[in-house]
């Protein structure tokens, strides 16, 4: 018997949802990632181009479980179930990354030029075009375990990224964490690719990886498309806002 394919089944699983939340049958096609090149800022399209980002990647995974699961990984799942959520429900969609890896120039050398060459090039494609809409997906952690609860950052670059904020912390409220009482802040040049993007932008910390139960909901498949909606959910009420 022909072995099943586990990853086609996620995405089915993924893009049947897309198709139950946008009431029909949509035209599919996925976005496949390509390499940011030297381009001018500001290109012009005629609809809202979504950005999203997977944070970390490759040698870089970013915090971790308890158990050894690294944040890298749960990003970009997150990431994939949401880009197939917001193309099948007609958006336009581009990724820094789909697959575990940076993105970091070829032939630069050195782990910490790598990640300088890496956010360089997010942080190009999150200004490419003139009207996107750019989402960072990270997980949070702290020394303390008890702490728990997504938060979004975002920057005063763009005056829309606090709304934008605003609005994905009610819905994590609302959706999934109805105990969260966390407050949306301000980020500063700390958190490079959401401090200098043009474009209304907000870092999403799904949770704290560091909290034991809430480390466990977000290695599940079905606690990550409860986020996925939740920010694609967030994504309409924000482009509603904007007509």
């Amino acid at each position: 018997m022909k072995k099943i394919n586990t990853k086609i089944l996620k995405r089915a699983a993924c893009v049947m949802a897309a198709l139950a939340i946008g009431g029909g049958a949509l035209y599919y096609s996925i976005n496949k990632i390509q390499k940011v090149s030297p381009v001018s800022a500001g290109v012009q399209t005629d609809k809202p181009v979504i950005i999203l980002d997977a944070g970390h990647g490759g040698l870089d995974g970013g915090c971790s479980t308890a158990d050894g699961v690294p944040e890298k990984g749960i990003n970009l799942n997150i990431l994939l179930c949401l880009r197939d959520m917001l193309i099948v429900n007609g958006y336009d969609v581009e990724v820094t990354r789909d697959t575990d890896t940076s993105i970091h120039d070829s032939g630069v050398e050195g782990i910490a030029n790598q990640k300088s060459s890496d956010m360089d090039n997010r942080l190009e494609l999150f200004n490419k075009y003139s009207n996107a809409v750019c989402i960072s997906i990270h997980q949070n952690q702290f020394t303390d375990p008890k702490y728990s609860g997504a938060q979004m950052f975002f920057s005063e670059t763009n005056s829309a990224s606090k709304d934008l904020a605003q609005i994905l912390q009610n819905n994590f409220v609302k959706n999934i964490q109805p105990d969260n009482q966390r407050e949306i802040k301000q980020c500063g040049k700390e958190l490079f690719l959401c401090y200098f993007c043009e474009n209304p932008t907000v870092m999403v910390e799904c949770g704290f990886l560091s909290n034991p139960d809430e480390a466990e909901l977000l290695k599940t498949e079905e606690y990550q498309y409860k986020v996925a909606f939740t920010i694609f959910e967030s994504i309409n009420e924000f482009m509603s806002r904007k007509k």
